[in-house]
């Protein structure tokens, strides 16, 4: 486990004892989800070097866990990897109040809240905007080449090599380049989060194959989809320039008739 989160997660459990001792144990439940939301729902630079310590973060799926009706049905990554945080933090604190006799649980091992707390309003919640990252600005000012821009070009490179050779099959190279240089493994797309925490606010959008995920994909496959996607979107418009594939008004390229409209990752 990452370090960073390791430490916030030992601060949040203290913190909950604090409180649940100030307030002589009332609430225990629904203190638990208070402070939870507001403490682990992280943004953009807050989370990426977690996922940088611990790239299985990225195996993170959205499950029944995004609370936000905003979000539900098409959560950033963040998002997803805050839930899960947010989800095994609760079930921490839940073990914390029974341990101190705050809750308890009936025969059948279920949780009993008290009436008077299943009166309270749900805690609002958390909302976090990863389209802020001061991180992802600075390093777009460091000079040399990012670590994006490396996977980038060595596609570039590669296709424009193959392309030479087969310049009818621009487009069935193109995506198939992309594909040789996707990144799957968490542990490659990591670095990648931590040099531009941006990433973190991508969306799976049905670019992933949903019959393979049961619609549920991993938070590290959605960074992938998206990438292999800017992959593909690059190489083709070298096609454009080179005269070997067609193009529309806009200058979009043009996909052969019988080709779908875009890749879908597998």
């Amino acid at each position: 486990m990452s370090q960073l989160l390791t430490r916030l997660i030992e601060q949040v459990r203290a913190d909950y004892l604090q409180l649940m001792e100030q307030d002589d144990g009332r609430y225990p439940y629904t203190s638990a989800e208070k402070i939870c939301n507001e403490r682990l729902y992280l943004s953009a630079d807050e989370l990426a070097p977690i996922v940088a310590e611990d790239p299985t973060l990225l195996a993170a799926r959205r499950g029944n866990l995004i609370a936000s009706e905003s979000e539900r049905d098409n959560p950033s990554v963040g998002m997803i990897i805050c839930a899960n945080i947010v989800a095994a933090m609760m079930e921490g604190l839940v073990d914390v109040a029974l341990e101190h006799g705050w809750l308890s649980v009936d025969g059948e091992g279920r949780l009993m809240i008290d009436a008077e707390e299943l009166k309270l309003p749900e805690p609002l919640a958390a909302k976090v905007d990863y389209s802020v990252s001061e991180v992802a600005r600075e390093n777009l000012l460091l000079p040399g080449e990012s670590l994006l821009t490396r996977v980038m070009n060595g596609a570039e490179s590669a296709y424009a090599q193959r392309l030479n050779d087969e310049p009818q099959n621009a487009y069935a190279l193109a995506l198939q380049v992309a594909s040789e240089h996707s990144l799957f493994a968490p542990d490659d797309i990591a670095p990648l989060v931590e040099e531009n925490p941006l990433l973190l606010g991508l969306r799976g959008d049905g670019m992933v194959d949903e019959e393979m995920f049961e619609g549920d994909p991993p938070a590290g496959m959605i960074v992938s989809a998206h990438l292999t996607q800017m992959v593909v979107s690059q190489l083709l418009e070298l096609a454009v320039e080179q005269g070997v594939l067609g193009s529309d008004s806009s200058g979009h390229p043009l996909p052969p008739e019988d080709d779908g409209a875009g890749p879908v990752i597998h």
